[in-house]
């Protein structure tokens, strides 16, 4: 009677009296197919086809009988790697193709499991002889979407992120994205209240920690309303050089004050900053407030002129009238409000204060 082949990994079964004098070598056969099912690990390219039929040839080391199957390659549009229809085996499959195409396990005549066209990463699947199928089982370290079904507890430790990783929305945006110092040893705290109470965002380590909030580029930082802030600082530009044009940055500091005397009347340019104009910072609606303090000597001088983005504008002033002299031994105070109400298009207010 001749030997026959078991269904999945296509082992020789021998029946007693044949093969005389092979036993030895049927057995090591059988038993190295067994290592390839248990521990083996085939590298198959799909960089030359996008279709490929995995082997499992009778009584002997097939590439479909390996545990660990890794699909190399760049293939040239979606592909496929099939496993032959009636075959029943679990494989650990790993995704190393480049490029952006889908990769398809799958049985022949049957449906599979498909890695999306980034998803670079490891799965367990199973093939039950019509279909394979997913265990749900997976490599978290290289999953792009594991799901939780409950709560996660980090049961007293952390979770880590290193720089320029951090939380994504369902749809891979991120959210929030951390950066990491080399010996940090200052941190934000965020801790929720009570009823009643307020939530909180608080710098935390030393004994003296500023929180350091950045806007990107020309746009600013929003506080929504209603609401106050309390104990904030405001910058503000200390010049001790005289210049009778005067640019006031409002990305810079919005304060400006000089503490040497004027020795002429002044021109006032409020702006963005050196790069930015103020009408490309501000949006129609929106208001701004700048303050310029002018030393003055016995001798004084005043602001007659006022500009935005060197583009001469008419000031309101408090009182009605423009102010046309300086106040004597004195530092006289202007503060100016800008509205935007259209393109390049200001309403400023404005007034003259003496302090002495």
């Amino acid at each position: 009677m001749a030997s026959s082949y078991s269904g999945d990994l296509k082992l020789e079964l021998m029946v007693t009296g044949e093969k005389a004098g092979l036993w030895g070598d049927i057995t090591n056969t059988n038993l190295n197919i067994l290592q390839q099912a248990i521990a083996g690990r085939e590298a198959i390219s799909v960089a030359s086809t996008n279709a490929i039929t995995l082997t499992f040839s009778n009584g002997v080391i097939s590439n479909g009988k390996n545990a660990v199957i890794d699909i190399t390659g760049t293939p040239s549009a979606d592909c496929q790697v099939k496993v032959p229809d009636s075959i029943e085996k679990v494989y650990i499959v790993k995704n190393s193709t480049g490029g952006t195409s889908t990769l398809t396990i799958k049985t022949v005549s049957g449906t599979g499991v498909t890695f999306g066209d980034n998803e670079k990463t490891t799965k367990i699947l199973y093939s039950d002889g019509t279909n394979v199928v997913d265990t749900g089982l997976t490599d978290l370290a290289s999953d792009y979407t594991p799901q939780l079904s409950a709560d996660l507890d980090t049961n007293s430790h952390n979770i880590q992120f290193d720089t320029a990783h951090g939380l994504q929305d369902d749809s891979g945006n991120e959210l929030l994205t951390f950066t990491k110092a080399g010996t940090a040893v200052n941190e934000i705290t965020i801790g929720n209240a009570a009823t009643g109470n307020d939530p909180t965002i608080a710098a935390t380590g030393e004994t003296n920690v500023g929180l350091d909030i950045q806007s990107k580029g020309n746009k600013f930082i929003k506080i929504g309303s209603p609401g106050s802030i309390e104990a904030l600082k405001e910058r503000a530009t200390v010049n001790g050089t005289f210049t009778s044009n005067v640019n006031l940055d409002l990305l810079t500091s919005a304060v400006r004050l000089d503490t040497v005397p004027a020795t002429a009347n002044i021109t006032v340019n409020m702006r963005g900053d050196g790069s930015n104009s103020l009408n490309s910072v501000m949006a129609v609606g929106d208001s701004v407030s700048f303050a310029y303090i002018s030393k003055q000597h016995a001798t004084a001088y005043y602001v007659n002129a006022v500009k935005i983005d060197g583009s001469a504008v008419t000031v309101e002033y408090q009182g009605g009238s423009a102010p046309d002299s300086g106040n004597q031994t004195s530092n006289d105070v202007y503060t100016f409000t800008a509205i935007k109400t259209a393109d390049a298009t200001f309403t400023v207010l404005g007034a003259q204060t003496q302090f002495a």
